[in-house]
């Protein structure tokens, strides 16, 4: 069926009436369709020809309205009910409503439940939500600890008590949300935001007590696992009893196996962590005492053996250096002797090469009377000195 589109303009409107039944044309193209959705609302009277109810996303804040015939409702079905329904949407042009009209209702049962389960954890665990890589150590000291649990509930008062048994400061921002039935889903991933938005919360634990099945799905729920896996804040499960685990458990950075474990582990315990300093103490004072007595022990001869090592390196000095004197003894001697040999060398070729020694071999310097050497006869001219190797003496050469 083609719907024509309707031409308007502030000048040229269209009566209400017209959009309503062009409204009515679009939602009639639907047709009958198969929806699945949790009873939030139910008013089901004795004798009513028809019976209402309010059909919500188990995963967002939408709803519808559907109405059932008499008969097409199941009696087990109630609120908070899964359920999967055959119907037809019809708009109410009078009052410009949207209802979705019952042709068959079925209640989803347990095990159906379960196999769905199942089916979304496969999915997780596929996308590597699940894994051991994504968990974050929980703070040794939380500044405040984010709360997310019932009003005024057990699970809540487990968690604070115990927690404040082990360190008394410890500070919280409690939220309280509906922890079953439709609204669960989107209150806890609504705190859950709010918390994560706090710099002062390190940590975030969800707690709940105990219950069916049915009442934990909120906690199985695709949009609050996934809420929990993108926080930045660790997250810690503690939903139900021990023999609960729902899909919060495998994405949570701590699951915790009770309300009351929750409060055990996400802060230190103050006597323990006092015993542990107190123990440390005496270890660290025991070690400085036995330190010290050893080096009492150590330095007790030192004196003695000060001297006595003074003494030995002093011995070792004074024969080293007699050792020394002695070499430096001997090379002077050696060096003297030596410089006197070259001495007598040197005196024996001095004498060798002196004029005297040339007289002793019977040679003469013969002079004139003004000292002249004679070289040749020609200078003779009047009297002459000659000197010889004992003495001098003059000559006439007349």
């Amino acid at each position: 069926m083609t719907v024509a589109r309707l031409t308007t303009s502030a000048d040229a409107p269209v009566p209400v009436r017209v959009v309503a039944l062009r409204l009515g044309e679009w939602i009639a193209r639907l047709g009958e369709i198969w929806v699945d959705g949790q009873v939030a609302q139910l008013n089901r009277r004795p004798g009513m020809a028809t019976q209402f109810l309010t059909l919500r996303d188990p995963d967002a804040n939408v709803s519808l309205s559907v109405t059932c015939p008499r008969g097409v409702l199941p009696d087990a079905v109630g609120e908070g009910s899964r359920v999967v329904l055959r119907a037809r949407p019809d708009f109410w042009l009078e009052r410009g409503t949207l209802s979705m009209r019952a042709l068959e209702v079925r209640q989803v049962g347990l095990g159906e439940l379960l196999a769905r389960l199942e089916a979304l954890k496969r999915l997780l665990a596929a996308e590597g939500l699940f894994a051991s890589t994504r968990k974050r150590p929980l703070p040794f000291l939380p500044r405040r600890i984010g709360l997310i649990t019932g009003r005024a509930s057990a699970a809540e008062r487990d968690v604070v008590e115990n927690a404040h048994r082990r360190l008394p400061g410890a500070r919280f921002r409690v939220e309280n949300v509906a922890m079953q039935g439709t609204n669960a889903v989107t209150e806890v991933v609504d705190a859950l935001s709010r918390l994560d938005r706090d710099p002062e919360v390190e940590i975030v634990v969800i707690a709940r007590g105990g219950g069916s099945v049915e009442d934990l799905l909120p906690f199985s729920n695709e949009s609050l696992v996934r809420a929990v896996a993108d926080a930045r804040t660790p997250v810690v499960s503690a939903i139900g009893h021990e023999t609960d685990t729902p899909l919060l458990d495998l994405v949570a950075d701590l699951a915790a196996s009770t309300p009351t474990d929750a409060g055990k582990r996400i802060v230190p315990d103050l006597a323990d962590e006092l015993g542990e300093i107190a123990a440390l103490r005496r270890r660290s004072r025991a070690f400085v005492h036995a330190r010290i007595d050893r080096e009492t022990e150590v330095t007790a001869g030192l004196p003695q053996r000060l001297r006595h090592t003074v003494r030995q390196r002093l011995a070792r000095e004074v024969d080293e250096i007699a050792a020394a004197r002695d070499r430096c003894r001997r090379r002077v001697a050696a060096l003297v002797e030596q410089s006197r040999a070259d001495l007598g060398h040197l005196r024996a070729r001095v004498r060798t090469l002196s004029p005297q020694a040339t007289l002793e071999r019977g040679y003469a310097v013969v002079r004139t009377d003004d000292g002249t050497v004679v070289r040749e006869p020609a200078q003779v001219d009047g009297r002459l000195r000659v000197r010889v190797a004992r003495g001098e003496f003059e000559v006439d050469p007349a």
